[in-house]
């Protein structure tokens, strides 16, 4: 995750500086102004057209066009030429980097900057919080003709131009790709080109950003349309080396692992693959082995990150291998469904199934970054969006009475697979979890805390186990089913009022959503039910733990709910004695 870097604090290297700058005569003067917009930073190589295109970007936005070379020269009182002579290329860059911070912090402009003022991780940090970057990538035949004449540029007085170029493409392409928006400016026509940013500029849809916030680690929740295929570059700022192994399965790999490998290769980050069968089947104590072994014999190291490509059954195995993996290995989850982007992915909890029940064997393990894409949902049937849509109401139904209320406006929008909606509940559910797991990021809390987000759980865990996690019933089916039991349980006890029970009801109906025992077309035993619950991991002291409710939005933790009750709210949706 990049770091912000406060503007006009002293940089840490200031004292060891060689080159004098006179940093009150760089840039506008005027104080950045709150919503006016952000400064846009043009990137490339010398000859990609960064001043020319940035002259016409800036007078048809009505910004002020800025050079951070001229900056440079005006803050220092000679030319850059003469910087790289009397005080070497690394002096400059350390110069070049604080002049481009002391612009960032100023109001909006568009900056041309240098072609190698980009590759400073610090200054690509500060350009990511506070600007939007934009790499002008031109050919090598076009750039040489461009800078041919140019006997001023130090780089270009080395070798030949040919040369010269081919090397910085080599070098520096692989990191300009963390740009923003990349635009190609293939032909000799400025004014096309300027015109082809313009309408990039127009038409780009950065990510939603949901942060999330632990004592021992932050990362954040990346969200919107082909994140997958710009994967290298949202994910190279957090990667501790430039090393993957991608942990998919067979049904998502055709469909999403070529755009990944492609987001990734643009980067220069090595990716090797472990593909694992479809299914609840994999999440396995065999598989597990078979992975971690796949690991190791890709001589693994410690900066080496797993990434998980698909929905949760791939989430939750490869983040356990991860965490046990030479005692640590960085972990991104990349969800391909809506159920794996709202759930599993956010909050760190990973694990396997045994015989003896769901999860039973795992770890609490953080990944250093999500890549919730919601161009995979247009791949999913909608019993798979509905699956993934329970997990939406339910963060409404424990926490968040506005979000369940936005759920009755637009949950048909997110099922009918509107882009915008299916962002916007995404980054609210992962928002509302985000809250849950910052306040108790290891469940720790006996009561309320990070359990609350079992609303529905309980029920619809029994359910799964009872019909042995076959995939017959999804995840998000059973937990659909289980709120509206648990609904009904705090009616039963008097906790929650009849007519809240009959809104999440009106809700689920509306939506086709499953919400009854017997919408899962097998008959079940209540006494079994309860059994079932009793192998349940969230068993306290022997006392099985429900999260109850008193209301929509006001869940809370309860373990003296007698079997008779429970069996009671069973018999009544079906179930046999």
């Amino acid at each position: 995750m990049s770091r912000q870097i406060p503007p006009d604090r002293p940089s840490p290297e200031a004292p060891s500086l060689s080159i004098p700058l006179d940093l009150n005569a760089v840039g506008p003067s005027a104080p950045r102004q709150a919503g006016c917009g952000r400064t846009i930073v043009l990137v490339g190589l010398m000859g990609a057209g960064k001043t020319t295109i940035g002259r016409i970007l800036a007078t048809t936005l009505g910004l002020p066009f800025v050079d951070s070379d001229e900056e440079i020269e005006r803050a220092a009182g000679c030319s850059i030429a003469d910087l790289f002579q009397k005080y070497g290329e690394p002096e400059f860059r350390r110069g070049e980097r604080l002049v481009i911070r002391r612009l960032l912090s100023g109001p909006p402009v568009v900056l041309a900057t240098g072609g190698g003022a980009f590759m400073d991780q610090r200054t690509r940090a500060s350009v990511r919080e506070q600007a939007v970057s934009i790499w002008l990538r031109c050919p090598l035949p076009l750039l040489v003709q461009r800078v041919a004449e140019r006997t001023h540029r130090p780089l270009l007085n080395t070798a030949s131009p040919h040369a010269v170029l081919a090397d910085l493409m080599r070098i520096r392409h692989p990191v300009y790709a963390e740009a923003d928006i990349i635009v190609d400016c293939g032909d000799d026509n400025v004014e096309h080109s300027a015109d082809h940013v313009l309408q990039a500029l127009k038409h780009s849809q950065q990510p939603l950003r949901v942060p999330v916030r632990l004592e021992r680690a932050s990362y954040e929740v990346m969200i919107g349309p082909d994140v997958i295929r710009r994967a290298g570059a949202l994910l190279a700022p957090v990667l501790p080396q430039k090393r993957v192994m991608i942990v998919t399965d067979a049904t998502v790999s055709p469909l999403h692992l070529p755009r990944l490998l492609e987001g990734l290769e643009e980067c220069a980050i090595r990716a090797e693959v472990i593909t694992i069968p479809p299914g609840e089947g994999s999440k396995s104590m065999a598989r597990y082995e078979q992975v971690t072994n796949a690991l190791l014999e890709a001589h693994v190291e410690r900066g080496t990150t797993v990434v998980a490509l698909g929905g949760g059954v791939v989430g939750d195995l490869s983040g356990f291998c991860a965490a046990t993996t030479l005692r640590g290995l960085p972990f991104v989850q990349i969800p391909t469904t809506l159920l794996s982007q709202v759930d599993s992915s956010v909050g760190g909890k990973t694990g396997i199934n045994t015989p003896f029940g769901k999860n039973l064997v795992g770890a609490f393990h953080q990944p250093i970054a999500v890549l919730a894409d919601t161009s995979t949902l247009a791949t999913l049937p909608v019993r798979e969006l509905r699956a993934g849509y329970a997990e939406i109401v339910k963060s409404g139904l424990l926490g968040d009475a506005a979000l369940f209320a936005w759920c009755e406006r637009h949950g048909a929008a997110v099922l009918a697979g509107d882009p915008a909606m299916q962002a916007e509940a995404i980054r609210m559910a992962c928002a509302f979890k985000a809250r849950v797991v910052t306040a108790d990021e290891r469940e720790e809390r006996r009561v309320d805390g990070r359990a609350l987000l079992n609303l529905g759980h309980t029920f619809g865990h029994a359910l799964e186990a009872e019909m042995g996690y076959d995939g017959s019933l999804l995840h998000g089916e059973a937990v659909s089913i289980g709120l509206r039991l648990a609904f009904m349980l705090s009616v039963r006890l008097g906790y929650c009022p009849a007519g809240d029970l009959e809104r999440v009801t009106r809700h689920l109906e509306d939506l086709s959503m499953p919400l009854r025992v017997s919408d899962t077309e097998r008959n079940f035993s209540a006494s079994q039910l309860v059994r079932n619950m009793q192998r349940d991991k969230k068993m306290r002291d022997g006392r099985l733990s429900f999260v109850l409710v008193r209301g929509i939005g006001q869940a809370f933790t309860c373990r003296d709910v007698p079997d008779e009750a429970v069996l009671d709210v069973l018999r009544a949706d079906g179930c046999t004695p």
